[in-house]
Formats: C-alpha cells, sequence, structure tokens
C-alpha cells in the first residue's frame, strides 16, 4: 500500500471513529511543545521553518492532528503514542490555538514607511 492511500484511509477511519472529547491543557501544551521538540521544525510559534510546516495560528482538528502525527507524510518522522500521547497531543492542539493571527501589514507602522 502507498503512504498516501495509507494516509488517507487512516484520515477517514479518525474522522468516523468516535473519539473522547479532549479539550487539553494549553499551559501544560506550551511546555510539551518546547519539551517534544515541536519547535525545532515548526517554530516556537508554531509559524513553521525549513523543516517544518506552519503549523498555528488555526491548527488543524484535533483529530486529523494526531492523525497526521502518528502516520506523516513528507520528511516528518512519525511519532507513536508510547512517545506522545493522545492526550499530551490534545494539550499541544490547546496551545497551538491559543496562538493570535498575526497583526494585518497595514497595522505595522516600521513595514508602512
Amino acid at each position: 500500500m502507498t503512504s498516501r492511500l495509507l494516509f488517507g484511509l487512516t484520515m477517514v477511519w479518525v474522522l468516523i471513529k468516535p473519539m473522547n472529547a479532549q479539550t487539553g491543557d494549553a499551559a501544560r501544551g506550551k511546555q510539551l511543545f518546547v519539551a517534544d521538540g515541536c519547535y525545532q521544525c515548526h517554530g516556537r510559534e508554531g509559524q513553521g521553518g525549513a523543516a517544518g510546516a506552519r503549523i498555528a495560528p488555526k491548527p488543524l482538528a484535533l483529530k486529523v492532528m494526531i492523525a497526521y502525527v502518528r502516520h506523516p507524510a513528507g520528511q516528518m518522522p512519525p511519532v507513536t503514542a508510547k512517545v506522545v500521547s493522545d492526550a499530551d497531543l490534545a494539550d499541544i492542539h490547546a496551545f497551538l490555538e491559543t496562538i493570535p493571527e498575526p497583526k494585518p501589514v497595514k497595522d505595522i507602522p516600521l513595514l508602512n514607511q
């Protein structure tokens, strides 16, 4: 099976599989984001960088994020539940949801000179 097909099937399964509502703890999620090394590729605010995609603001839905972390495409290595639990990912997701949208360019004086 190709990785894209496997990922697609996983996404379908995740979207139809009932999952306990997990709201997550944003403060703990911020600590985990650093401790688990997510920031190294995705930036301290989830803004992305040379090694990782932008994941905030407006992160993927929690179920989709968990599925992607478990079975990623591209360069990201898979992260098993033994390494980062679903509850930990819910906390990281809660942190990512707290990251605000950046200011519009028109509202940044230095960029409007």
